[in-house]
């Protein structure tokens, strides 16, 4: 089975559908699927649910999608540094579920894994327990959450060989692999490909059988926030 794509459109021809629900992976602006996501945009696909840790910056990331209104609904942890998001949240334009990067983790994780709903502690007595049901173990209230079962993955990797096993780099290995797991077709896009064989087996982060399409291409490598100081005086 061939799953290497010329190109990210060519990766999502047939898979895309208003109103669908797509898990992203990135952490901060590490490890965004970007030309999975300019695809998605070209296809002009709305109504989208996206779960992603963050909703990326004004001209980056999912941000692309926000300023072309394609998402109808986040499910995310951090929502910082995206004006427009801000502006269509406020609105009332854009709904949003606002989850703890843990449980978020893992209810992309507990959907690969099959799993329909876990008790976590977090969020009991919050916000984030409202409407969920609670139950006591031991004397602690914990709630439930649901795991997340996409339609769609859209991950980013740093290698791939050619039957899909995959290799993250760094901060890009966070929620790309629970994100990949969680989605009922999984496609990556990679900065190189190999052969199999070529990847040390001990250094493969996610196995090929969750992966389904594999596009590679050239990537941005961007700073969220750069920081620096003044030059001293000589």
């Amino acid at each position: 089975m061939n799953k290497i794509y010329p190109n990210a459109a060519a990766a999502l021809d047939g898979v895309l559908f208003d109103g669908m629900l797509i898990a992203a992976g990135g952490f901060g602006l590490c490890g965004i699927p970007e030309l999975l996501i300019a695809a998605i945009r070209d296809a002009g696909t709305r109504d989208l649910t996206v779960a992603s840790n963050n909703a990326g910056v004004d001209d980056f990331g999912l941000g692309v999608l926000l300023q072309t209104k394609q998402v109808k609904r986040m499910m995310s942890s951090y929502v910082g540094e995206n004006a427009e998001f801000m502006r269509q949240y406020l609105s009332g334009e854009l709904e949003l579920e606002f989850n703890p990067q843990g449980t978020l983790a893992e209810r992309m994780r507990a959907g690969g894994a099959g799993i329909p709903g876990f008790y976590t502690k977090t969020g009991v007595g919050t916000v984030i327990a409202e409407g969920k049901e609670v139950k006591e173990f031991d004397g602690q209230e914990y709630i439930l959450e649901r795991g997340i079962f996409a339609d769609l993955s859209i991950v980013k990797a740093w290698k791939a060989d050619t039957t899909g096993n995959l290799v993250f780099r760094k901060t890009a290995r966070n929620f790309n692999p629970p994100a990949a797991m969680c989605g009922k077709i999984c496609v990556v896009e990679v900065e190189e490909i190999v052969e199999p064989g070529e990847l040390d087996p001990d250094t493969i982060h996610l196995p090929g059988v969750y992966v389904h399409r594999i596009v590679q291409g050239e990537h941005e490598k961007r700073i969220e926030q750069r920081t620096t100081r003044k030059r001293e005086e000589a």
